[in-house]
């Protein structure tokens, strides 16, 4: 079964720290065997898919409401899930190199494996709500592994800031997900797909887009929500490659290709994610070369890959989406091993610097080639995939149709730019004269180059033949996303055009901004002042006035006077009520009194045991003035032929009573904390609820909208409960949870009481008397 094959990773994750304590440092590779056990499982399912099928694993979760636990797996949730658990085997047995000896390896693995499980559960959801959980779970387990290294200020800071941002948009994606089940009548991404005209229609379809947008766009760092992710890299490195190539961002543009098929091709949709995305390519690649970094080198070509995927979607064309998910496993295999790449020179030079490096291709030759080669695709270089994916990508912006000149000129540039990366993390390290790093330099265990070897192997095989992916995966995944058949065509070579110039004019312009790569940081420089007031300290400022504004609703609000909390919560009821009944809907008060003399009698006492303790000053005749008002409740309900009820409201009035005539002399002496101004309002508000409640009540009276529950109770409640009472069939029966709950808050109530009573303050010793004092003296 697929769900329990998935969501046993979170037992998986559960159970590692008893896996550590028998396998030892050996761990990371035991638990690899999980995804790569998935990825076989996978596999299997990639005949049926390639022929296009779309494989659906339901299991009921709550029958009664109608939801079930359904995963759906077609071309594009199969090449995400590939993605995922391929990639994240590598990662593992990379961490167990990279982390060997870490006193916090058991947290890794737990934060790990979960944040794994969730991403596999994102990308196979079928249901709106379901995804919105496993995205959820994704921000959570990214927090954890973003600020794995709690004791660095940064490292929380930036795992802070991550969740803030992702939380945000998953709060606008919530929303955005319910409108999208309102208007197309189904919580299903499989039969949403099919109502594509039904939903662009749709009087909701603006204000349903831009909720799902803002999530997608928070979690995949398009601009302006950019920012987060180069902060990121706070995280180990075996977090960042597994963050940045199969995971965590991808979640956004995976949402956005799920959709496609429903909300994509209008000009709101093309629009938005064209220009976003081509502006947050160039952000990305222009941001980057102005960092040594090597992480923030390689995060910000991450943003730039993010738009152009973006991008690619908003262009929408078949020649788009066959471009998108080509450069989405392009980028996934090179970005993949060029952060393990990152990981293994911090690991083993003790410094993440590129200027600071050089020379190392003679101590680490096979990084060295492993690095070349991940970066030439990265490069979008023949013969690697990439170039194949940046030649689409080319093709699409060429034909695209809003805005071409515009994305066109971005594109171009992040492209250049992009080359100049490439060459700063490929180059820079390993060639040029040898500079000295805080550690001596050596190649890196066999489990650490094993990833980034495989990925970058396989970024060479796929571009030699390309056939191997455009007639198999690549041609599932892009029917999913067009949402009809679609038929993938990759090669190398096709003649000399237009965007194989494109490529050759920005491989030249990359390589010299290569060349003259720090006098062009120098100049960049200077645009520092201006970056430093872009997004992120729009962030920070927000963050900043929440503060602010805490600290005076706290300091207002939350000052510490319990009047003051019930005049808040009562005003807000009467705004809330008032506005409905008095402002919305006028009070139809319809209702016919047949009352006698002994009842008059009975409610004035109840009026005036309530005005009596509100206004005495002596505790004791307060809880007799409330113990009469009780009473003179219990001998309403006998009067009006309830005297189950009657009895039970004598029992808890008079267990009331004696409590608080128990705990009475325990409570300080009454203090006046209030001015005659101030009791004066607090009447006002007070008489104010009391008409208001009294409205809704008499309003409700003479409104039958639906036909009464009681005759139900009264008929069901002797064949299905065997009670003739049915009051206490309600009880224990139909509100049987309810009552529970009343018993437990009882319960608590009664052990709070047990301890003020049992509580002895400490005494203070008594001041010394004068006579004493002169005695001493």
């Amino acid at each position: 079964m697929m769900q329990l094959a998935v969501l046993s990773g979170f037992v998986l994750a559960a159970f590692s720290p008893l896996l550590h304590r028998w396998f030892g440092e050996r761990t990371s590779f035991v638990l690899a065997a999980f995804p790569a056990a998935l990825s076989l499982g996978f596999l299997s399912l990639m005949p049926a898919v390639m022929s296009g099928e779309t494989l659906t694993f339901g299991v009921e979760w709550v029958p009664s409401l109608g939801m079930s636990l359904t995963f759906v797996v077609d071309g594009l949730s199969l090449l995400f899930s590939l993605l995922i658990t391929v990639i994240g085997t590598f990662v593992l047995i990379y961490a167990g190199g990279y982390l060997k000896g870490h006193p916090d390896l058991v947290r890794f693995h737990i934060a790990l494996v979960a944040f794994m499980v969730s991403m596999l559960g994102l990308v196979l959801a079928d249901g709106l709500i379901t995804l919105f959980v496993f995205w959820e779970l994704t921000s959570i387990t990214s927090y954890l592994l973003i600020g794995f290294n709690h004791a660095d200020l940064e490292a929380r800071k930036s795992a802070r800031q991550g969740l803030f941002v992702t939380f945000g948009g998953g709060l606008a994606l919530m929303a955005g997900l319910v409108m999208l089940g309102i208007a197309g009548g189904s919580w299903s991404f499989a039969e949403l797909g099919t109502m594509g005209d039904v939903l662009r229609e749709h009087d909701l379809y603006a204000p349903l887009l831009i909720c799902l947008l803002l999530g997608a766009f928070t979690k995949s760092a398009q601009f302006p929500f950019h920012f987060w992710l180069p902060n990121a890299m706070a995280a180990p490195t075996p977090v960042s490659a597994y963050l940045h190539s199969a995971t965590m961002v991808k979640a956004g543009i995976y949402l956005m290709a799920r959709l496609q098929p429903s909300l994509g091709g209008t000009e709101m949709w093309v629009g938005i994610l064209s220009v976003v995305g081509a502006i947050t390519m160039f952000t990305g690649a222009f941001l980057a070369i102005r960092h040594t970094n090597i992480k923030k080198l390689l995060a910000y070509s991450t943003i730039m890959a993010l738009g152009t995927l973006t991008m690619l979607l908003g262009i929408g064309t078949e020649g788009a989406l066959i471009a998108f998910v080509t450069f989405l496993l392009a980028h996934s295999l090179y970005k993949g091993a060029l952060f393990m790449v990152a990981g293994i020179l911090d690991h083993e030079t003790g410094t993440k610097d590129v200027s600071a490096m050089g020379g190392l291709r003679s101590l680490m030759p096979v990084t060295a080639l492993v690095a070349m080669i991940a970066a030439l695709s990265l490069a979008g270089a023949p013969p690697l995939f990439g170039f194949i994916a940046k030649e689409l990508m080319f093709e699409s912006v060429l034909e695209a149709g809003a805005f071409r000149w515009l994305i066109l000129l971005l594109a171009f540039s992040a492209a250049f730019l992009t080359i100049a990366v490439a060459a700063i993390v490929a180059l820079r390290p390993f060639f040029g004269e040898r500079r000295s790093t805080p550690r001596v330099a050596h190649e890196a265990p066999v489990s650490m180059l094993l990833g980034p070897a495989v990925l970058a192997v396989l970024s060479l095989l796929l571009g030699l033949v390309p056939v191997l992916a455009g007639m198999g995966l690549l041609t599932a995944a892009a029917s999913a996303v067009m949402g009809e058949p679609v038929t993938v065509s990759l090669a190398l070579w096709h003649g000399i055009n237009l965007p194989l110039i494109m490529s050759l004019v920005s491989l030249v312009l990359g390589y010299v901004v290569f060349r003259h790569w720090d006098r062009v940081r120098a100049r960049l420089a200077r645009l520092d002042p201006l970056i430093a007031r872009g997004p992120e300290a729009g962030y920070e400022a927000f963050m900043h006035w929440i503060t602010v504004v805490s600290d005076w609703q706290t300091r207002i609000l939350q000052n510490g006077y319990m009047r003051n909390y019930l005049m808040v919560m009562v005003l807000t009821l009467i705004a809330l009520i008032g506005n409905s009944l008095l402002l919305r809907h006028s009070p139809e008060i319809a209702f016919h009194l047949d009352v006698r003399f002994h009842e008059v009698v009975v409610a004035a006492m109840m009026v005036m045991g309530a005005l009596f303790a509100a206004i005495t000053r002596s505790r004791l005749s307060a809880v007799v003035s409330v113990g009469i008002m009780g009473f003179s409740i219990a001998l309403i309900f006998i009067l009006f032929s309830a005297p189950d009820l009657g009895i039970t409201q004598l029992l808890v009035e008079t267990l009331t009573v004696i409590l608080l005539v128990l705990v009475l002399f325990r409570l300080p002496r009454f203090a006046s904390l209030s001015t005659p101004l101030e009791r004066v309002r607090d009447l006002l508000v007070a008489g104010t609820v009391g008409v208001l409640i009294t409205l809704l009540v008499l309003t409700a009276w003479g409104i039958d909208q639906f036909v009464p529950i009681s005759g139900y109770m009264i008929e069901n409640s002797v064949p299905l409960a065997h009670g003739r009472n049915i009051v206490n069939v309600i009880l224990v029966d139909y509100r049987a949870l309810d009552t529970l709950g009343e018993i437990f808050v009882l319960a608590l109530a009664a052990i709070g009481v047990i301890a003020m009573l049992k509580l002895r303050a400490a005494e203070k010793p008594k001041p010394a008397t004068k006579e004493k004092e002169s005695a001493d003296g």
